[in-house]
């Protein structure tokens, strides 16, 4: 497949960007690179045209064979697990299943470019609110995962909400008067989190 190319003006910022650079991943998966020209120009491509071009996301690769088939064996090795921690926190095991495969496909190894860790793709900060000193645990990041969309749960006393913080921050719910906020990132995650759930 031919590499691809978008070109951005800036002033958009990551979140507005982020959906489109997603869009240069091929099915079976892409990174992303970004390059600033010097006259403020922002390229993305899914392969980097010269030296200046910088990985920004990196889209992990299924394995040959099928990765509905790696996805299932997790989430059936996992499932035991999950159940009884979304039990331990009142939440729909279902929902924290919809979450994990939406976070990290079940991968307990899974990193995101911006620093999210495991299963439920932890922040550092919310591993060390919630009291977690590795969150490269699988249990241990299951349980503060939960114990935070719980507290969200709690907060904004909608599922979605809660999704939308757990996405992009409580903050961010609060700043759009207790909404989804207005970034196609988020409204991609929360679309695709509730797919997962069913709903």
């Amino acid at each position: 497949m031919a590499s691809r190319q978008v070109t951005m003006k800036t002033g958009g910022g990551f979140l507005a960007f982020f959906s489109l650079c997603m869009s240069l991943s091929s099915p079976a998966g892409a990174d992303v690179y970004k390059y600033v020209a010097p006259d403020g120009q922002v390229y993305y491509a899914d392969k980097p045209r010269h030296r200046g071009y910088r990985l920004i996301i990196r889209t992990p690769k299924p394995k040959r064979g099928g990765g509905g088939k790696i996805l299932a064996k997790r989430r059936s090795e996992l499932s035991p697990l999950i159940e009884k921690v979304a039990k331990k926190n009142r939440l729909d095991p279902k929902l924290l299943h919809a979450v994990i495969r939406a976070e990290s496909a079940y991968d307990p190894k899974a990193l995101s470019p911006k620093g999210a860790i495991g299963l439920m793709q932890l922040m550092p900060g919310t591993a060390k609110r919630y009291g977690i000193d590795d969150p490269r645990d699988p249990r241990d990041n299951l349980e503060a995962g939960a114990r935070y969309l719980r507290d969200l749960l709690e907060l904004f006393g909608d599922v979605k909400l809660a999704l939308a913080a757990y996405n992009a921050g409580e903050k961010a719910v609060r700043k759009y008067g207790n909404r989804v906020p207005p970034y196609r990132e988020t409204r991609q995650y929360v679309a695709r989190v509730m797919k997962f759930y069913g709903l």
